[in-house]
């Protein structure tokens, strides 16, 4: 059985690099007026966006102000429904509180983005679906030596992710690295204007709203922990993060049960995150993976059957030659030669 790597401290390289920027780099006039001309690109005929805009820069010297001032008070967040492909509850937030996350996330993302590891794929520039999966195959063919040989896939998936971020262990990983008061009184801001669950429970306040681009953001820097502990603890050499989604490839499956016991462990009792139980499981990819859309095999992938539904379900519903070509262009990525030519039977 192939060791298990050990040793009681993980190299904590969240604090290798000093966060440089203040918090008045945040909040200038400047980088505000900056991300709002990022912010409004095919946004601009939106009617809250139109509303902002026709008074900008007082809207923005307010904010501004605000902010330099601390008074600086988080709005509320309207909620709808979406099918993603799975029913999502999506919150948004104000033009003007999405203009400071958009100040935020243009200062923090390019520091932070060069601690994660280089095969988490989710929510960061120049990654993405595609190249995770192209990475699985990738690492497929190394572990099974191309194919000539059985290895095993552990695929874990984290039970309501973005739901069961605790405020305080958030805030906690922030201070590691980002010395700023202000700033982390700003983040404190951010963090707490929403909560999953009631407010004074013992478990703590919970949850970051999927819908604000600071959570994005906010996830994988809480998720870096664990995947640090994966990488520079467990010393685990095949492994792929996209969200809350998780694969290790190793050709002993004993090995992948025992590091599983230490992950679930870790995620417990560091990030109070627990896995979902019924979408996690040891497999060879002889009996097919099914990792981010596609249903993987030692040759070949197949796209989710329930995604092929979807997918022609939405064609029939929009036949705009743009979204065709999107699903096309998606379809070069696995084996899906019959989809193509029921797609194309769509639009004849």
């Amino acid at each position: 059985m192939a060791k298990v790597g050990g040793g009681s401290n993980i190299i904590d390289t969240m604090s290798r690099i000093k966060f440089i920027h203040t918090y008045d780099n945040i909040i200038s006039l400047e980088n505000l007026l900056l991300v709002w001309a990022e912010f409004k690109k095919g946004k601009k005929y939106r009617k809250d966006v139109e509303e902002f805009e026709r008074n900008l820069m007082g809207n923005i010297i307010s904010l501004h102000e605000s902010l330099k001032n601390k008074t600086y008070i988080h709005g509320g967040y309207y909620a709808f429904n979406i099918s993603d492909p799975k029913p999502r509850n999506i919150h948004k937030a104000t033009v003007r509180d999405r203009l400071l996350h958009h100040a935020l996330y243009r200062v923090l993302y390019p520091y932070f983005d060069k601690k994660f590891i280089h095969d988490l794929y989710s929510c960061r520039t120049n990654k993405g679906t595609h190249k995770a999966i192209n990475r699985f195959r990738d690492f497929s063919r190394k572990v099974s030596r191309n194919n000539t040989c059985t290895y095993w896939v552990l695929k874990c998936d984290i039970k309501k992710f973005f739901a069961n971020i605790d405020h305080e262990v958030l805030k906690s990983i922030l201070s590691k690295t980002v010395f700023d008061a202000n700033v982390l009184w700003l983040l404190d801001r951010v963090i707490d204007s929403f909560s999953s669950n009631p407010i004074g429970l013992a478990c703590g306040v919970k949850g970051l709203p999927l819908g604000n681009l600071t959570s994005q953001l906010l996830v994988n820097i809480y998720m870096n922990e664990f995947d640090q502990f994966v990488k520079r603890e467990l010393k685990v050499k095949y492994y792929i993060r996209y969200a809350d989604d998780f694969v290790v490839l190793h050709n002993d499956k004993m090995y992948l049960e025992t590091i599983l016991g230490q992950m679930k462990d870790f995620l417990e009792t560091k990030l109070k995150l627990q896995m979902h139980p019924d979408k996690v499981f040891i497999k060879t990819l002889a009996s097919g993976i099914d990792f981010l859309g596609w249903v993987n095999f030692p040759y070949h992938r197949v796209l989710r059957t329930v995604t092929k539904r979807r997918m022609l379900k939405n064609l029939k519903e929009n036949s705009k030659k743009e979204s065709k070509q999107s699903y096309l262009g998606m379809l070069k990525h696995g084996n899906a030669h019959k989809l193509e030519l029921s797609i194309g039977d769509l639009f004849n």
